[in-house]
């Protein structure tokens, strides 16, 4: 199967081609991809995804998934929404457009996220009937895109499929341009014995997935079968909902360090926006074969082996 995924060089992308090892012809594509080593099956073509060149180069010669990762995240969005507007709604569009152009009829796999719900969730939690509201420009942006790549599919151009994200850790030590990163600097300051500061409070409750287990999904659908993926063509994926007590217990734990290095500062605006989400029903991914990495310690776990 030649797959194209586009942001490679990122968090996400870099697990997710190394996961595609051996299983995919990929063709890699970002600004930026010295993180990457090619291969036979993976081919590196730096660039700007705007650039209709590259576009064309990239699905020349035919192609059968597109996994699409490039975007400006949360908080970069916000602090630049023309930027955002370019790269996440422009450049996606034109990216649509070439895939349809393309002939083939490619699943093109978008990474949406929770954020399309903005951050005042319904008190009886989160399924797959919940309306999008969202209240951040990066959220407001993927929605858009959902709502394109539904019509896109719908006029039989692409086989569409948008996956709304999680939180996904542990990140990379260092900036991120993501409010939600401190979820992944707790897992570095652990490590290192170091003493942290969480920006919520001890019952603050998020939908997070390890990197690993993310990548496992994005996979699984380039070769979901069409006529299951629903009229909307999107669906929210599974995820284990967890108080910061107990992510910072697991990490603790499995570092085999004093969970008392952590202090709570909460911040009422992060609070808002990532640590007061309600359940979530996910039967429609669920049934799908989508899935969470199962408990805390799996997921802590995971997320270790994936910063070694």
């Amino acid at each position: 199967m030649k797959v194209l995924v586009t942001g490679a060089g990122g968090f996400v992308g870099r697990h997710l081609v190394q996961a595609m090892a051996g299983r995919f012809d990929v063709t890699a594509v970002d600004a930026d991809l010295s993180a990457l080593t090619p291969r036979p099956s993976l081919r590196l073509r730096e660039g700007d995804l705007a650039d209709a060149g590259l576009r064309q180069s990239v699905l020349a010669g035919g192609i059968d998934g597109v996994v699409h990762l490039a975007a400006v995240p949360g908080g970069a969005a916000e602090a630049d929404p023309a930027l955002s507007r370019r790269v996440n709604i422009d450049a996606t569009l034109d990216l649509l457009d070439a895939c349809a152009a393309a002939g083939s009829v490619p699943r093109v796999v978008f990474a949406s996220t929770i954020a399309v719900f903005g951050d005042t969730f319904p008190a009886g939690g989160v399924d797959d009937a919940t309306p999008v509201a969202p209240r951040l420009i990066y959220g407001a942006h993927k929605a858009m895109v959902e709502t394109m790549l539904a019509t896109f599919a719908r006029r039989g151009a692409i086989d569409g499929m948008a996956l709304r994200l999680p939180g996904i850790i542990a990140r990379p030590a260092g900036p991120s341009g993501l409010k939600s990163a401190f979820m992944s600097d707790l897992f570095h300051a652990l490590k290192a014995r170091r003493a942290f500061t969480s920006p919520v409070s001890p019952g603050g409750t998020m939908w997070v997935m390890s990197v690993r287990r993310c990548a496992a999904n994005l996979i699984h659908a380039l070769t979901v079968d069409s006529a299951s993926i629903p009229d909307s063509r999107t669906m929210t994926l599974p995820a284990l909902r967890l108080t910061m007590a107990e992510l910072v217990g697991a990490v603790a734990a499995y570092c085999d360090t004093d969970p008392g290095l952590v202090a709570y500062r909460p911040d009422p605006g992060l609070e808002a926006a990532f640590a007061a989400q309600p359940k979530l029903a996910t039967p429609l991914a669920e049934s799908r074969g989508f899935t969470h990495d199962g408990n805390v310690q799996n997921l802590v776990a995971n997320a270790y082996d994936a910063l070694a």
